[in-house]
């Protein structure tokens, strides 16, 4: 399936659809007060750039963002694709446009904050394919055993 990722704003019906059914898929898998939910308002704040993937008919079938936190960190943030996609590279496209805008901001760090526990296997594998690497607490999150931080140093694109 051919998707296409672009920059758009959240506050679209579809869009707002793809993040309720991100927190509907969320809550069962972490207790409510260790999900760092931002919500499509938030999301469309100057200091977060959010990817839809479509597939060729327009549908919305995945959501992403970076949030820039400096000048030298961002935040993966909001990664979800429809169950039917999986497996099909939407969030390895949604991750890649992540870090070319990253890349391209000047950014040398990119961060994230993730659950534990099986439900968030594929989120895991989905990471460290693409480069992240396991690591201590990052930004203002707490230390729990409920969270999973990953890291990934940047390297500048090349002009």
């Amino acid at each position: 399936m051919a998707v296409e990722v672009s920059v758009e704003t959240p506050l679209q019906d579809d869009v707002r659809g793809l993040v309720e059914q991100l927190n509907a898929h969320l809550l069962p898998l972490s207790p409510i007060e260790f999900q760092f939910k931002m919500t499509v308002e938030e999301m469309a704040g100057p200091e977060t750039t959010v990817f839809i993937a479509r597939d060729e008919s327009g549908r919305a079938v995945g959501c992403g963002a970076l949030k820039v936190h400096s000048p030298e960190v961002g935040e993966v943030k909001r990664m979800y694709t429809l169950p039917e996609v999986r497996g099909l590279r939407v969030g390895s496209a949604l991750l890649e446009a992540i870090t070319r805008l990253a890349q391209g901001k000047g950014l040398s760090h990119l961060v994230l904050e993730t659950g534990t526990g099986p439900g968030f296997a594929a989120a895991w594998r989905l990471y460290e394919r693409a480069g992240f690497t396991r690591c201590g607490v990052v930004l203002d999150y707490p230390d729990s055993e409920h969270s999973a931080f990953f890291e990934k140093r940047l390297s500048p694109l090349a002009h």
